[in-house]
Parts: C-alpha cells; sequence; structure tokens
C-alpha cells in the first residue's frame, strides 16, 4: 500500500500538482534505505533537492561605490561631454538649415529663370511681328 501511495505521489510531483506536505513525504521516503527498485532513479534528485534546500551564501558581495572625489570627477567628464556633445549638435543644425536655406535659394531662381526665358521666347516672337510691320511701314513710305 505504501508503494502504492508513493508512486501516485511521485506521478502528482512530476506533473507539478503535489502539495508542499506531499514532496515532504517524498523527500522522506527517497532519504531512507527501503526504495523499491524501480523508483531507485529518482534518488539523486530528491538529494539533491534536500541538500540544496539547506545551501546557504556565506560569501560577501562587495559593492563598489564612488567616493566623493571620483563623483565629482564622474559628474565633471559627463558635463563636459554634454557640452561637447551640444556644441556638435548645434553645429550640425546650423550647417543643416544653411544647406536647406542654399537649396530653397536655389529652387526659387532655377523658376524664376525658366519663367524668364518662357516669357523672353514669346516676347522674340513679338518681335518677329513688329519687323514685319515695320518693313510694309517702309514699303508704304519709299513707294509714295
Amino acid at each position: 500500500m505504501e508503494l502504492d501511495r508513493i508512486e501516485k505521489l511521485l506521478e502528482k510531483y512530476v506533473e507539478a500538482k503535489s502539495t508542499a506536505e506531499e514532496e515532504n513525504l517524498l523527500r522522506r521516503y527517497f532519504s531512507g534505505d527501503d526504495i523499491a527498485e524501480h523508483l531507485k532513479p529518482y534518488i539523486p534528485m530528491f538529494r539533491y533537492f534536500t541538500t540544496a534546500k539547506e545551501e546557504r551564501f556565506t560569501g560577501e558581495v562587495p559593492l563598489h561605490t564612488l567616493s566623493s572625489g571620483n563623483k565629482r570627477k564622474y559628474i565633471r567628464w559627463a558635463s563636459v561631454a554634454a557640452v561637447i556633445f551640444m556644441v556638435f549638435g548645434l553645429y550640425l543644425g546650423s550647417k543643416y538649415k544653411e544647406q536647406r536655406e542654399a537649396e530653397y535659394a536655389y529652387e526659387e531662381t532655377r523658376k524664376a529663370l525658366n519663367l524668364l526665358a518662357e516669357n523672353l521666347g514669346k516676347g522674340t516672337q513679338k518681335m518677329a511681328y513688329l519687323t514685319e510691320f515695320e518693313e510694309a511701314k517702309q514699303k508704304i513710305y519709299n513707294h509714295e
């Protein structure tokens, strides 16, 4: 009867459905000497959990803190880096702004010159009519 109960508890344990009390029963069973032959592969696991539960960390964790002198140096260098970053950003920002303004001026000039060239072509065509009119006028005045 005891073996049947242990097998059921072990099955619940493997399925992660056992309670803390049932796990304690399994640990006690596997720490004893009267263990069924087909359950012996579980012995190392339960013995490990028993010893691991009792382990405690006794070492010391060193904490490195900045002394007041080191804090001042850190703050000083951080502020210098921040200023350099800001100056660099302002420089690049002004260069970008100048480039955008130059591109805008170029586009506007190009549009104005295209408009002038278009209108100049129309004016040249009109001058051809004026030239013909002047020639006709001269023929009329010269024949009279």
